[in-house]
């Protein structure tokens, strides 16, 4: 596993779905506001819409994040490209519009910046064929050093795996809410490089065994300085904050 850890240099902070305290999360004028703020990594979300279509979205539905309402299941990207995604977070960002995978990963190429992917499942969703649909397009496009994968998905995360069996050309994230017991044995199997969790259920206990062991530990979403400060302390590798800018100032 030493190879892959030389090789990815995580930051300290990830931008949250893009820089989302700034701009629309997981828009191409989100990594661009990302980038122009000087982070090297975004976290962003990857689905796909009923034509199978691969776009950067989080929710289920377009109803939270556009001018419209829906499911992704039940849109083409013939009507996806037309909502509006940007208004409802500011009008300064009216006619944005949703990305499609090739799109952001396009730009992120263009820019050299590193992407935390996470494979979103929302109920009812086929895991297999997101990850057959994404995960070629994602590896050829970006470095393996700029490239780590994540998901809460055990299905997704699996077939992931089993599409790149070689845990130094692919790292995966185990996301979870809060560290299972047989994290060390689960992320073992998956040939895992790192884990994410959620800081606010995370105790110095469980940082400190993490940080000892082979694995890198990440944690979500933090946007509190003194928590940032803490987390740090515990011996957390890098945090994922919708404004990194703000913990580190």
């Amino acid at each position: 596993m030493s190879d892959i850890f030389s090789r990815i240099a995580l930051p300290a902070t990830i931008a949250h779905r893009g820089l989302s305290a700034h701009a629309p999360e997981n828009t191409l004028a989100a990594v661009k506001a990302a980038h122009a703020a000087g982070h090297a990594w975004v976290e962003l979300d990857v689905q796909l819409l009923g034509d199978g279509t691969p776009i950067i979205w989080h929710d289920a539905g377009v109803r939270r994040c556009s001018n419209s309402r829906g499911k992704l299941k039940k849109l083409n990207w013939e009507v996806a490209s037309r909502l509006d995604v940007g208004r409802w977070f500011d009008t300064t960002f009216s006619g944005e519009r949703m990305a499609t995978l090739e799109e952001m990963l396009a730009l992120l190429d263009e820019l050299g910046m590193g992407l935390n992917l996470e494979l979103k499942v929302n109920r009812g969703r086929d895991a297999s064929a997101l990850v057959e649909s994404v995960l070629p397009a994602a590896m050829q496009s970006l470095p393996r050093e700029r490239l780590l994968v994540s998901s809460f998905d055990m299905t997704a995360l699996n077939a992931a795996r089993r599409l790149v069996p070689d845990p130094q050309a692919l790292a995966l994230g185990l996301l979870y809410e809060k560290l299972p017991r047989d994290w060390e044995d689960r992320a073992s199997r998956l040939g895992a490089f790192s884990l994410h969790l959620d800081w606010r259920r995370l105790k110095l206990a469980q940082a400190q065994a993490v940080a000892a062991s082979d694995y890198r530990l990440l944690c979500y979403t933090v946007n509190d300085t003194q928590a940032y400060q803490r987390l740090c302390q515990w011996g957390v590798d890098a945090v994922i904050s919708d404004d990194p800018g703000r913990l580190t100032r």
